[in-house]
């Protein structure tokens, strides 16, 4: 190939005009690179330089508007300090106007207690004066008194100490008489006012208390709209009623009375959910064993918020708030209670109303007041679920509810089982006893009656002296008939005091007795 292409000039020569061809090519691109290079260069030299300048420019406003802002902002601080500093101004000197104010007062009070004391001063030196000439007079006094015994002592021939006792003998009886009647006078005159004021004070509180009594049974009697619906609620082979009465735990009664049927049961809660169950199945038409355990079990979360409702009503109507909602369901459960014929709820109504009457009349606590009375019962709502007495379980009710504990010795010692430690307590069992005892509220047994009748009169028999004893008025008075050769007229007063103290410690009755003790002489003379 060398040789071929040595042998051929024609090849050379182009071969060497290509190179420099290529030599030349590259020299000029790379001056044509450096020219566009240095135009480029100098192209962003200037853009550079502008932005710089524009850059600077901007710098030099923002510069501007912050030293502008600043001025503004310190302009601003400058006139909320001067405000602020004015503001403090104005009430240093109002403090120091009032500080002057109690300088010139302190000033007049230290004048005016000068002034007493020198005063003071002046009377104590009178009455150091006054002292000592009622001493010297009563030296003088006793000199005299002593030359006066002595005289008597030589006329009456008789010394001090038994002219002493001869007048002491003489006067014991008539001091006795006189005694008597002024006791009796005091008293007289000490009931009469007291019992003018309660009077005043109970009827203010019942007469601003007019709550309404309910009386309710131990049975519950639901209307039928036809005697065929009584086979429908024995149902087939008695399975109907067998499954009411498991279900609600109580005892349905059917028997001849047209279109009635009666619950029977002790549990007020549970009679209520049972009539209500079978309202709702006589109306609903529907009565088998399964239905009936779904209505049973309605109808129980149906009679829990009626207890509830209850419960929130009759706080309302007393003004009572912030109370545990536990305390407040139990609360409702009374609505279906009773006490002796009284509706166990209207009744703690009823006592809460008269209590905090009492209370705003003798400045007590009016709401521990309130509080205590609608709750001194509330024992009442469990006391066929729990082993005890309703007070203590309400006691530990209202303990275990966060009570205060004013308002639970309101409830332990409503019925005498502690001590009176508050104004308060006093006030509820009071209020307890008025809404109790007061016409019409409760119903007692013939039984019961009778026997506190006879306790009556035998208290008053025990009593020496005593000739006869009646009890009348229902049991709210004694009256008995003294030997009045036997008792005297100040004896008989002592023993009517005597038979109310024991009656007081022997027996249990609402309201009041009243003692009255009869000492009649007769003398008698047959004209011949």
């Amino acid at each position: 190939m060398i040789d071929l292409i040595l042998a051929s000039p024609a090849v050379v020569s182009g071969l060497v005009s290509g190179i420099v061809c290529a030599i030349v090519g590259i020299i000029l691109g790379f001056v044509i690179y450096r020219v566009y290079s240095a135009k480029k260069l100098n192209k962003n030299k200037s853009n550079a330089i502008k932005i710089i300048e524009d850059a600077y420019a901007e710098a030099k406003t923002i510069k501007k508007e912050a030293i502008i802002e600043s001025k503004e902002q310190a302009q601003k601080l400058k006139e909320e300090v001067e405000l602020e500093v004015k503001e403090r101004r104005n009430e240093v000197i109002k403090i120091e106007e009032r500080l002057n104010q109690k300088e010139e007062y302190l000033e007049k009070k230290e004048l005016a207690v000068d002034k007493r004391n020198e005063q003071l001063d002046e009377e104590k030196k009178s009455l150091d004066e006054t002292k000592a000439t009622l001493q010297k007079n009563i030296e003088e006094q006793q000199k005299i008194k002593e030359q006066i015994l002595e005289e008597l002592e030589k006329t009456s021939k008789l010394s001090k100490q038994e002219a002493k006792d001869l007048l002491i003998a003489s006067m014991r009886n008539d001091a006795q008489k006189e005694a008597a009647v002024i006791v009796k006078q005091i008293e007289d005159e000490a009931r009469e006012e007291g019992d003018k004021k309660a009077r005043w004070i109970v009827g203010q509180a019942i007469q601003r208390c007019a709550t309404e009594t309910t009386s309710e049974m131990t049975v519950s009697v639901v209307s039928l709209p036809n005697d065929e619906m009584k086979g429908r609620i024995i149902g087939r082979e008695g399975r109907n009623i067998r499954a009411i009465e498991a279900a609600t735990g109580v005892e349905l009664i059917v028997d001849d009375t047209p279109e009635t049927i009666t619950v029977s049961g002790f549990d007020p809660i549970r009679r209520e959910v049972a009539r209500l169950s079978l309202e709702k199945l006589i109306s609903d038409g529907r009565i088998h064993p399964t239905r009936i355990e779904e209505i049973v079990d309605k109808m129980q979360k149906e009679v829990d918020k009626i207890c509830k409702q209850a419960g929130e009503d009759a706080l309302n109507e007393v003004g009572i708030f912030n109370m545990n909602p536990e305390l407040v369901k139990v609360l409702g459960k009374l609505k279906y209670r009773t006490s002796y014929g009284q509706n166990v709820l209207k009744h703690s109504i009823e006592t809460a109303i008269i209590a905090g009457l009492l209370a705003a009349e003798l400045g007590a606590n009016v709401k521990i007041a309130k509080r205590g009375g609608l709750l001194h019962d509330i024992g009442k709502a469990l006391d066929h679920e729990i082993e005890g007495t309703h007070v203590q379980i309400g006691v530990d009710l209202a303990r275990k509810c966060g009570e205060n504990e004013e308002v639970v010795h309101c409830i332990e010692a409503h019925h005498f089982n502690v001590e009176f430690k508050t104004i308060e307590a006093v006030i509820v069992q009071v209020a307890d006893a008025i809404s109790s005892s007061r016409p019409g509220a409760r119903r007692d047994s013939y039984e019961n009656y009778i026997k506190r009748l006879q306790q009556l009169e035998e208290i008053a028999n025990g009593f020496k002296g005593v000739d006869k004893s009646y009890a009348v008025q229902a049991g709210r008075e004694v009256r008995i008939i003294v030997k009045p050769e036997q008792i005297s007229d100040s004896e008989a007063m002592f023993m009517a005091k005597d038979i109310a103290a024991k009656i007081e410690a022997e027996m249990q009755y609402p309201g009041q007795i009243k003692v009255n003790v009869i000492r009649e002489s007769r003398f008698t003379e047959t004209a011949k």
